[in-house]
């Protein structure tokens, strides 16, 4: 039958619907080139400390060569003072330090988002109490209230976790609260209330969809101050503890051969300079979507 033939009683030619997987490729094929970067560098990243035991020729602690060998065919980049492969550990501080950092990440996301939602749907004495105590901790320099604590309990991994996630969670309190009270003002929020649903429910489905976006750029940024200091903490000694490879303690270790002409104790830091400028990448093209604005031409 042709289309001339056809009568409206036909029933329409069905199409194949475009999945979202579809919807997200075409966005990212579709991604300025700095996206394009972030996301290898993040995929790259993940790959690596995934299967860092299989890329890995050594094991991270095992001593297999001279101290501070030279670059060559056994050892590509050459070892540590101890003999230990310097590849193999930078493959394994891959998984070590953004490991710890993501986990201490969704910690901190967790304790500050969840606590932004309450004061801004209870308001309040427990916004007031909440948003004091926020303060107070904000007001101590960050980085040196997180030596002050990790002196006093101990330098453990959980323990690392647990400190630097609680004081990150109060930058997280700030945003979620402040883009929750947007929402919280709205009418049909207060439909939903008044219809007498329960907290889950007006979290899940009338607020978290509505700021889901400034949550998710501020996790990316988050992210990439929680990873710089934890390789901040490990530099001064107070972070992830040897013989675990970390790259803020590869440079430490092996910072003696700079005056030799040795650039080994940069690799860890470029490292780290990589990966945090691909995640800035991200979050700016995923911000430069999320507010609808359009490509200029």
């Amino acid at each position: 039958m042709t289309a001339e033939e056809a009568t409206p009683l036909d029933p329409p030619i069905s199409r194949p619907k475009r999945t979202r997987l579809q919807g997200v490729l075409r966005e990212v094929l579709r991604a300025p080139i700095t996206a394009k970067f972030g996301i290898l560098v993040i995929l790259s990243y993940g790959f690596v400390a995934i299967f860092a035991p299989i890329l890995t020729p050594y094991g991270e602690t095992e001593i297999v060569g001279p101290e501070f060998d030279v670059w060559g065919e056994q050892f590509i980049l050459g070892t540590d003072g101890l003999g230990r492969d310097m590849l193999t550990r930078l493959l394994f501080g891959a998984r070590n330090t953004v490991g710890i950092a993501f986990i201490t990440t969704v910690l901190a996301f967790v304790i500050g988002g969840l606590t932004g939602l309450f004061a801004a749907i209870y308001s309040g004495w427990f916004d007031q109490l909440a948003s004091r105590v926020v303060d107070v901790l904000m007001a101590i320099p960050q980085l040196i209230f997180a030596l002050m604590l990790l002196t006093i309990f101990g330098t453990s991994i959980p323990t690392l976790i647990i400190v630097i996630a609680t004081l990150d969670a109060t930058r997280i309190f700030r945003v979620t609260r402040a883009v929750s009270l947007n929402v919280v003002v709205l009418d049909y929020f207060e439909a939903a209330r008044l219809r007498g649903e329960r907290m889950f429910w007006l979290c899940i489905r009338e607020i978290l969809p509505n700021i889901m976006a400034p949550l998710m750029a501020e996790f990316g940024l988050r992210f990439c101050f929680v990873f710089l200091m934890i390789a901040a903490l490990s530099f001064l000694g107070l972070g992830v503890q040897p013989p675990t490879a970390d790259w803020g303690s590869m440079v430490r270790e092996n910072a003696v051969l700079i005056t030799y002409g040795d650039i080994t104790p940069i690799l860890p830091a470029i490292a780290i300079a990589i990966l945090t400028l691909g995640v800035n990448f991200l979050v700016d093209w995923f911000l430069h979507k999320s507010s609808g604005l359009k490509d200029g031409h």
